[in-house]
């Protein structure tokens, strides 16, 4: 054993019961320590070992705990967490055409985007959220929030062809979201996309352009595809092509392209995400509210294509919540193709970290707890009497756990969210009267376009 004068200085160990890494697939180990310095993962090796080979300027020991990599939210909009609640129980074009797009056109500004980001962060980090894959308005504004909390965020870069209180036209969309990415390119937290809203707000030359723009600037694309039959029938209406026909003969298809939703496809598009290693984003509880239908992701799983956990927005779910869309996506797989072996608890896990990350060009950075990765960590509470007994602890992420389970969330290695016993949790950055102010400010403006 070292002296005490040669064990290697580190930050921070995390002493874990259990540790569920991700990769390798279906690995579960017991008594791990995770071993960090200045944000990276530098080891993982048994206690024992730790002890004998490091000093750390913090132990944190969780005797009780599951640790896995931080989740990612690959589809959000994360300032509509301020409508919540808002048009609840309606299919999605009235939803959107009599409330959401009403309420955007009046309140959306600067302020609204940021308050309502930094609401979402809270939400999402008490839940083991560390990344979000977003699509909103004025991305400098989600930025400053999102870096406030301490989160990791892919922010889209929304384009669309009418105007709105963000932009007037396609153009003055890409150009203000290219002026957003310059201005923030040296923030470590951020990464960017374009996220043209949808194939139906969107034009085949506004298309092309951003698919060319994405390259030159080496940055993904986002955007809504096959939430509705409605959708699809109204595409083959005015373009004679479903929407992802489309998108094939526009030569838009490629594996930097996520693509939300992806609720209907038939055996001819399946085959075409398969060949050009497109993402798809996958919201099982939004999909379920607005009744859009439930996407085939055994059939996706099958044919080998990346599948990401989303939550939509708070508007359309109503909650930032992964561990309740790893559950959905497992459960319905299962009732959908009748078949009890598919999507396995390991299976949505990945979906919900390491599926994401590559969605995002980020792979090599996060999704899983590896030697050089990225310290984003969630610990997870299985000590409860409504998670004992605990056979598989894997398995009870995703069919008995929940948010309210996550006890500490980590981001770069800094503790961003904890919550001790009997607690409502605590954020590093964040103070609750700050949120409490924002609800109170915002909540009586929305009201209005409830009914």
């Amino acid at each position: 054993m070292k002296s005490p004068i040669d064990l290697t200085q580190v930050d921070l160990i995390i002493e874990t019961r259990w540790l569920c890494p991700v990769v390798p697939v279906n690995t579960l180990l017991e008594h791990q320590a995770v071993v960090i310095q200045s944000g990276k993962i530098i080891d993982i090796c048994p206690v024992a070992n730790a002890d004998k080979e490091y000093e750390a300027n913090e132990t944190v020991q969780l005797d009780e705990h599951v640790l896995i990599p931080g989740l990612i939210n690959l589809h959000t909009h994360a300032a509509m967490s301020l409508m919540r609640g808002l048009a609840d129980d309606l299919p999605l074009m009235s939803w959107l055409e009599r409330h959401i797009w009403p309420a955007e056109a009046k309140l959306v500004s600067p302020s609204f985007v940021h308050d309502g980001t930094l609401l979402a962060c809270a939400e999402m980090l008490s839940g083991g959220i560390t990344t979000f894959n977003d699509m909103y308005f004025y991305p400098e504004l989600a930025a400053t929030a999102s870096i406030k909390a301490g989160m990791r965020a892919n922010l889209g870069l929304v384009v669309l062809e009418f105007a709105t209180q963000y932009a007037n036209d396609a153009e003055s969309y890409i150009q203000q979201g290219l002026e957003a990415r310059d201005h923030l390119r040296e923030e470590t937290l951020i990464s960017f996309s374009f996220a043209p809203h949808a194939p139906y707000t969107v034009a085949d030359a506004t298309f092309e352009r951003i698919m060319i723009l994405a390259e030159q600037v080496d940055i993904g694309v986002h955007t809504h595809m096959h939430e509705t039959l409605q959708e699809i029938a109204e595409s083959e209406q005015t373009h004679g092509l479903r929407p992802l026909s489309r998108f094939a003969n526009l030569g838009l298809l490629s594996p930097t392209l996520t693509l939300a939703h992806c609720v209907h496809l038939d055996a001819a598009e399946i085959k075409l995400l398969t060949e050009h290693g497109c993402n798809v984003a996958y919201c099982p509880s939004s999909n379920l509210k607005l009744a859009s239908g439930i996407a085939p992701i055994t059939e996706y799983a099958k044919h080998h294509i990346n599948i990401g956990l989303g939550t939509d927005g708070a508007a359309s779910n109503n909650r930032l919540d992964i561990f309740t869309e790893m559950r959905l996506a497992a459960l319905l797989a299962k009732g959908q193709s009748g078949d009890a072996t598919a999507i396995s608890a390991h299976q949505a896990l990945e979906m919900a970290t390491i599926n994401g990350a590559k969605a995002l060009g980020l792979d090599d950075k996060i999704g899983s707890i590896e030697f050089g990765k990225l310290a984003d960590l969630t610990a997870v509470k299985l000590d409860n009497i409504e998670t004992q007994p605990c056979f598989d602890p894997i398995s009870h992420l995703v069919y008995v756990s929940g948010r309210e389970h996550v006890s500490h969330t980590w981001v770069n290695g800094d503790l961003k969210y904890c919550k001790a016993t009997d607690s409502r949790g605590v954020f590093s950055n964040i103070e609750p009267q700050e949120l409490s102010e924002i609800v109170t400010k915002w909540q009586p403006k929305l009201g209005e376009f409830k009914s």
